[in-house]
């Protein structure tokens, strides 16, 4: 209660400095957008949530009889403008609509900060703040200094839940073709400097950043312009230095799409495949020859993952051949590990202290996309998630409080 009158009365406070200041509509006429001019219109009320509480302010109003539009140069001043909260509030709820679902920011606001910001105007709010968040990061692009010798550059994609009208005609998994999601692609841009006490590397701290949407790939040899993602993933690579470092890798799952992006935009790039994504396709031709609860399956197995670790990757070959005529599995990753071939060096990336796991990328994947948007009862549309996707991605890359100087200034 204490807190509470406290801040009410501090809001009381400033609403009555703010509104004895008549500064605001000294001018008869100003400068309307659309090129016309404007004309004094009295004073109007408006209250807006600030981190005090309501604040009810008086300000000049101008309309513009060319548009018909009207607006108040306060608004503007304060920040407000076409907007209900503070400055203050909105970064309340920017912060903590990237961490929880909408309903549990409107309620850790009320708890922690005495802010009645109910659950549609958090998201409301929210997905706001995550497009200009996301003109944002199409428009600056400030090359960040490459400390490390060695950058990292991991793509993967992960499934959301889509409301009906999003995933309609779309194939999918369920049993009867159809989808109920639509794939977030991820780009994640590390640093492994590190070292566990086994001596591999690992994430430097601090060092992953994040770059996320529901967007294409795919880029005809008839379009004018670069699929979206792929824009995204050069502007991701060009903030974080990639090619200013002595060595670049790309990190994969072995799906063809990010070879594709790699061999076209990254050339002299490492590329490797993530050796359990390697070592789970032995285990699927395994559990194909003697059945998934089978010793032998367990057996053949362990010598095909040592031969893997081993750098005998033509041991593996030939032995996947020598079942090829009888077992699907084996015949179509036969094809995988000989088109993968290079990109299996586990002993030479392993000398050269390289990074074989694509772990941060799929963690990425489970924490950054799916710790927001895969929890029970979702259901996002495409422009909906994109937003909150921007939003979670700057929060997460540590380059909020960067956009929110820019967007002050």
């Amino acid at each position: 209660m204490v807190r509470e009158t406290a801040l009410s009365t501090a809001a009381s406070l400033l609403a009555a400095r703010l509104n004895a200041d008549l500064s605001d509509g000294e001018e008869r006429r100003l400068p309307c957008a659309c090129g016309g001019a404007a004309r004094r219109a009295g004073r109007r009320d408006k209250t807006i949530t600030t981190a005090l509480g309501p604040l009810a302010l008086k300000r000049a109003w101008y309309h513009c009889d060319a548009c018909g539009c009207g607006f108040s140069p306060r608004d503007s001043a304060l920040g407000v403008e076409g907007r209900s909260l503070s400055p203050g509030a909105l970064r309340m709820v920017g912060v903590t609509a990237a961490e929880l679902s909408f309903e549990k920011s409107s309620t850790l606001l009320r708890e922690l900060a005495g802010l009645a910001i109910g659950p549609r105007q958090v998201e409301r709010h929210a997905e706001a703040l995550g497009r200009e968040i996301a003109d944002d990061e199409r428009e600056v692009v400030e090359p960040e200094p490459a400390e490390a010798a060695t950058l990292y550059l991991g793509l993967d994609g992960t499934g959301i839940p889509m409301r009906g009208e999003e995933t309609a005609g779309r194939a999918g998994k369920q049993a009867d073709g159809t989808s109920k999601t639509r794939e977030v692609k991820l780009s994640t841009i590390w640093s492994a400097e590190a070292r566990d006490a086994k001596g591999r590397p690992v994430r430097d701290a601090g060092s992953a950043s994040y770059n996320a949407a529901i967007e294409s790939i795919a880029t005809r040899d008839t379009d004018s312009e670069l699929a979206p993602f792929v824009s995204r993933v050069l502007r991701e690579i060009e903030r974080r230095g990639f090619f200013g470092v002595a060595r670049r890798v790309v990190l994969g799952d072995g799906a063809p799409w990010i070879w594709n992006f790699a061999e076209e935009h990254v050339p002299d790039a490492i590329q490797i495949l993530d050796v359990f994504h390697a070592k789970g396709h032995i285990f699927d031709v395994a559990k194909a020859l003697y059945g998934p609860e089978s010793d032998l399956a367990a057996q053949w197995g362990k010598v095909r993952r040592d031969q893997l670790d081993q750098g005998r990757l033509d041991l593996v070959i030939e032995e996947l051949d020598r079942h090829a005529d009888r077992c699907p599995e084996a015949k179509r990753n036969m094809a995988y590990f000989k088109t993968n071939r290079a990109r299996m060096d586990y002993p030479r990336f392993r000398e050269q202290n390289l990074c074989v796991s694509t772990g941060v990328v799929e963690g990425a994947c489970k924490s950054v996309i799916g710790g927001r948007m895969k929890h029970g009862g979702m259901h996002w549309s495409l422009d909906g998630a994109n937003d909150v996707i921007a939003l979670r991605c700057s929060v997460h890359s540590n380059r909020f409080d960067d956009f929110w100087e820019r967007r002050a200034a």
